[in-house]
């Protein structure tokens, strides 16, 4: 009996770990391809300050594991690099940013979930910020991307923005 259960454990861990992967993977299939975006910038009560329309655009470098993306909002004259992977050693996905301004985020999360996080960084005015972004509502056609940021480590977050993304025709 002993023997069955140390050969049942294993097997059972390989398919949750299978079966995340697969929800990973399905994460960046859903995303490949052109798509508009409304990104509506919020105050700390949630209300929108500003609203802007950008697009964004994502293929396959690695089929499964690795995308690279395009992001520009004009109306920020803002442009960034984008590249989306899958670890499954690490049963992580990462995405990293970097815009015109040279500024590297990495944000982190678990494959099969649909939140990530940033590490802390440190700004020219002294704040460590952590971001943390969390897509829902997501369809073939279209999902949410919202984004929060902490100044505590963590402690307390505050609305940042929020996108909703819609695929090109």
């Amino acid at each position: 009996m002993c023997f069955l259960a140390a050969a049942v454990a294993p097997a059972a861990a390989q398919t949750a770990h299978a079966d995340s992967l697969a929800r990973g993977v399905e994460q960046l299939r859903q995303v490949i391809g052109e798509w508009t975006a409304t990104t509506e910038f919020l105050r700390e009560d949630g209300t929108t300050a500003r609203s802007v329309e950008g697009t964004y655009a994502f293929q396959w470098v690695v089929p499964d594991r690795v995308i690279t993306g395009h992001s520009e909002i004009p109306a920020l004259s803002q442009q960034s690099a984008i590249l989306f992977y899958v670890s499954e050693a690490k049963g992580i996905i990462e995405m990293v940013s970097v815009g015109g301004d040279g500024d590297l985020w990495i944000m982190t999360g678990p494959v099969a979930g649909e939140t990530r996080n940033t590490l802390p960084k440190t700004m020219p005015d002294g704040t460590v910020l952590e971001l943390r972004f969390t897509r829902s509502d997501v369809t073939a056609d279209a999902f949410m991307s919202r984004m929060e940021y902490s100044t505590d480590a963590g402690h307390t977050w505050k609305p940042g923005n929020r996108q909703t993304f819609r695929r090109c025709s």
